[in-house]
Formats: C-alpha cells, structure tokens, sequence
C-alpha cells in the first residue's frame, strides 16, 4: 500500500540490492512509482553538486567519446538494470545523464516536480502548483511559463474526477501555499481539473481550443509577473512535436507561448499580439507548421517577427536551442550545459519536464523520435559541444542530460549512447 503522506518524508535508507542469482517477485506499479519519486527527489540533490560546471579550460571540444558503458548482468544472467530497478540505477542515472522514468506524463511530472523541488523543508516547497489536464498538452506547454521567476510554480497532471494517484502524492509533499507572487493562489488550474480538499485557493482558466487557452495564461502570466513579456513565442497548434521545445525555453524566460494554426491565425492570438505591438515575436517551427499566409497576418500585427525552424521535429528543437537573437534563443553553442531529452510523440512531457529548464543544469529541450536510435542531427549536436579538457578535468566544463521517459520511450541502449557524447574527453596536454 503507497503510504498516505508526503512521499518525500521520513525517506527510508535504501534497501542493498539482491543476492546473485535470486529472483525477487514482480512489484505493483504504485510501489515502484513511489520508489522512483523518492529516488529522484534525492538523486537531484547529488547530481546538482557532482554534475555543476567548473572553470573554463582553454581547449576545443573535440576528440574522441569515451566508450559507452556495456550493460552488466547479474550472476542469474539478467540485466543488472532489471535486478536494481528499485533502487532506480542505472535505469534512472548514469554518471552523465538522470532518467526521469515514468511510465506516462502524469508520473514523469511528478517526478520532475519533486527533482526541482525536493521539499523536505518549507523552503525548498513552490508557493503554487500548476494543475493542467492530462489530454491538454497545449494548455500544458502554454503553463510552463508559469515556472518562469517569479512565480516557479512546476506542473502537474490531473483528470476532470481525480488526480492520478502519482500527482496526488507529489501534490501532498510540495504542498504549495501561495504568496504575493502567486496572486496568493496555491494552485493555478488550467481546464477542468480534480482539485484535492482543502488544496487553498485556487486560480482558474478555462479551457478551449489551443489559442484561448495559451492567450488566457498569457494575461495570467502578464498580471503576476507585473511587466509585459519581453518576447512573444507563437507554437503550432496542429502539430504538437513542432511546439514541443517552446514549454522549455518559456520556463525558463518567461516569454507566453500562443498558438497559430497551420493556415490561420486565431483571433485570441491576434488579440493578445495587438496588445503587445512592440514586442518583438518567434514563431516556431517550419511552414509546414505555420504556413507563410499565417506568418504574414503575425507581421501585420507584431513589429518584428522571426521564424525559428527546422524540417523536423528533432532538427527543429536544435534549431531553437542554437539560436540566439538579443535575449532570446538558448545559444547552447558551446559545452557546459544542461540538456533535456523526451520522445517527439509525447507532447505532454515536454511541459513535465519544462521545470528542468529553469533550474539546475538549465537547458533546451532536444528530441528523439524512437527508442532505440538517436537522430543522427541530434548526435552531431552532442558532439558539437561535447566538452573537452587539456591536464585538469576538474576545471573543465561539463553537460549534463535529463532523459524523460521509460524504457518503452527511450531504451537504456540511447541512453548509453548520449551518456557516451556528454562524457569530459582528453583532448591534449599543456606543456
């Protein structure tokens, strides 16, 4: 039975993995949910110290990757990743890379929330929760700019009868009490959503299509934050693996997300543009995406707009995450960095994950489109900024990756793989 308090108090010591060749009985899925939220929100702690960024050394970031790690066996013959899921390793964490591993968003936003957010004192709990339902990704990937300072409020999923039993626990640990910065609201709920009793006060925005969703959160986003946004990003409503990578970068900006359909622009877009003529507007993706007719109505409203795309759904996430124009655009160009890695068919995680873009390691969202391979695009870019050191890999700069997703979204053979391209590699000697 999931104990029914806080999964983040009175945390057990861990458990020493099994003896060689002795099988443990299957375990329900709600033990092993709990299990991994409690492993992350303490693995969090320790990747934050041993995976941070040192000093800058003078070499390039080129050489060869360190071999990637074989996946050892137990003396029964089976994966040792099988034998210590429990105890989440190495299925959750690598020394270059931490699985958020829930079996869907719900569970993987839990985990995220706890991560960011470990509250084992109050001063570690988020003041709101953002509360969004399961089938809205586009309401949840407009919210991520909710975690934005200063309101920090992570994400988590609900239905319109219940929370998930993984929201509900996350829910009872981060126990969000409101304050100024949140308008004195402890959750922000978007749609029709479950609310727990005695949850306090609670801010609603109804749901709709796409564009009224995210153009209410963008005038939710303007009175909190008591300033207009300094950029504006315009997603693909129609093609949610285009819009994917704007829940990261809004996290972490604070810049609204709208929506566009691919041959139109909505009037709730056009009116939240109209109100905010002079800030300057990305869209995202390509025309496929947005077409040039829709592009064209933003330029009628907005005083600069740029097009920041790639053909597909991975080229486009690195598009975004190379780009820089001003303050706006990742400019992860060079090694150092945090990344995020989630399957490009799972929208919804992309706002689950948004909180890891606006703490830790902060990074852009990168996408793969299967489990077992890593697009070619994807693995050039890792060895693009792949870090480097000449005598001193303790003053060098390191990448570190968040993996989102189970085994059925990203196997531990890619995981491996991008372990491999984060890795610090020897590239010379000073004299």
């Amino acid at each position: 039975m999931i104990p029914k308090r806080p999964i983040n108090r009175d945390v057990p010591n861990p458990e020493p993995p099994p003896e060689p060749e002795r099988k443990t009985e299957p375990k329900s899925p709600a033990p092993k949910l709990l299990a991994a939220l409690v492993v992350l929100a303490v693995v969090f702690i320790v990747v934050a110290i041993v995976g941070s960024s040192g000093g800058r050394d003078e070499g390039t970031s080129e050489g060869a990757p360190a071999p990637a790690p074989a996946a050892a066996k137990n003396g029964g013959g089976e994966p040792a990743s099988q034998a210590s899921e429990a105890l989440g390793y190495p299925s959750f964490a690598t020394n270059n890379t931490t699985r958020i591993g829930g079996s869907d968003s719900a569970a993987n936003a839990a985990a995220v929330a706890l991560a960011v957010f470990p509250s084992t004192t109050p001063a570690q709990q988020p003041s709101a929760v953002t509360l969004v339902n399961e089938e809205d990704w586009a309401g949840a990937i407009a919210a991520s700019v909710l975690m934005a300072e200063p309101v920090r409020a992570p994400l988590l999923f609900s239905q319109p009868d219940e929370l998930p039993e993984a929201s509900e626990e996350a829910l009872a640990a981060l126990d969000p009490q409101g304050d100024k910065t949140t308008g004195g609201a402890s959750l922000f709920a978007i749609g029709s959503v479950a609310l727990p009793s005695g949850a306090g006060e609670a801010t609603r925005v109804d749901s709709g299509d796409p564009a009224s969703t995210a153009a209410q959160i963008a005038t939710l986003r303007d009175r909190l934050f008591a300033k207009p946004p300094v950029h504006i990003l315009v997603a693909s409503s129609s093609s949610p693996d285009f819009a994917m990578p704007a829940a990261a970068w809004s996290a972490r900006s604070g810049d609204p997300v709208l929506y566009a359909d691919a041959k139109k622009l909505p009037a709730a877009t056009a009116q939240v543009l109209k109100e905010h003529p002079k800030t300057p507007v990305f869209v995202l993706g390509p025309t496929a995406a947005i077409s040039k007719d829709t592009f064209k109505e933003i330029e009628e409203l907005a005083k600069r707009v740029t097009r920041v795309a790639g053909k597909g759904p991975a080229a486009n996430a690195l598009a975004l995450a190379r780009f820089h124009a001003g303050s706006f655009g990742w400019n992860v160009n060079d090694p150092g960095h945090g990344f995020v890695l989630a399957r490009s068919d799972s929208p919804a995680d992309a706002a689950a994950a948004a909180p890891l873009s606006a703490s830790g390691t902060w990074g852009p969202l990168l996408l793969t489109e299967d489990a077992a391979t890593l697009p070619s695009a994807v693995h050039d870019y890792f060895l693009d900024v792949k870090p480097g050191y000449t005598n001193d890999p303790t003053r060098a700069f390191y990448n570190r990756v968040w993996v989102i997703g189970d085994q059925d979204a990203i196997d531990l053979s890619q995981q491996a793989e991008v372990n491999e391209l984060a890795e610090l590699a020897k590239i010379g000697s000073e004299p």
